[in-house]
């Protein structure tokens, strides 16, 4: 596991961790972490994930440039995307609020992408999962200055920011998975299937759990039977027309 700093400009430290198998080529997954995560502590709480999808990509973790006010006093290096409150906290349910740092994740994601990328899919859990969703409608606006081809979100769901209310306006093409959990108290399924319903041919899969990543039985079959789809038509296919050329 390697990390780095990559903006040395920012009093935080955002990190660069990467998952790397020489043998083969993957696909190259970015990931974004949770409201009050950071890279180092997403990735750990996802390893049977990481595992799960080994086969066919190697992932990318990097922090928000946000720092939250830890107020448990805890030693947490807890990170946001951006703030939707005025006191610089996130909600998820929170509806009609400002979107504060919004535009500073964009410069970061696109030095990411920049300097490391290109990325063939993003990945994110929760805040993150939002963020992926409206980079999504961006790039189907033609507003990104990257692309990348697949998404996959984990109790995903729409912003409620009042600035982000147009992006949801247009379909999404973009092939696109989205797992959510039955019990999920923070994010409730009804707020991830309505980002579900963004997209045109979504797949995905429901568990009867909470919030978190999930990665067990049929939902780690799930992942890899999306993944597959995906390797063959940007991988293999990709090789094919190589040697064909």
């Amino acid at each position: 596991m390697s990390e780095q700093n990559t903006n040395s400009n920012q009093s935080n430290s955002n990190q660069l961790q990467n998952n790397k198998d020489p043998d083969k080529p993957k696909l190259k997954i970015l990931a974004f972490h949770g409201y009050r995560q950071n890279g180092s502590v997403f990735r750990g709480k996802i390893g049977s994930f990481r595992k799960a999808v080994s086969k066919y990509a190697q992932l990318t973790f990097i922090s928000a440039p946000h720092k939250v006010v830890n107020d448990n006093g805890g030693d947490e290096d807890a990170r946001s995307w951006w703030f939707n409150a005025e006191d610089n906290t996130f909600s998820g349910k929170c509806l009609g609020g400002p979107a504060i740092g919004f535009e500073e994740t964009l410069r970061l994601v696109e030095n990411i992408v920049s300097e490391h990328g290109p990325y063939d899919g993003f990945m994110g859990f929760s805040q993150g999962a939002c963020l992926v969703g409206l980079l999504a409608a961006m790039q189907q606006k033609g507003y990104l200055p990257y692309t990348f081809k697949f998404a996959i979100f984990a109790s995903g769901f729409r912003s409620g920011s009042l600035v982000h209310k147009g992006f949801y306006d247009e379909e999404i093409t973009l092939p696109s998975f989205h797992v959510y959990g039955e019990g999920d108290s923070i994010i409730p399924k009804e707020m991830s299937e309505s980002l579900m319903s963004v997209f045109i041919n979504p797949k995905g899969a429901e568990h009867s759990g909470g919030h978190y990543v999930a990665c067990s039985g049929a939902i780690k079959d799930a992942y890899q039977d999306f993944l597959h789809d995906i390797y063959q038509e940007l991988i293999v296919d990709r090789h094919k027309e190589r040697r064909n050329s």
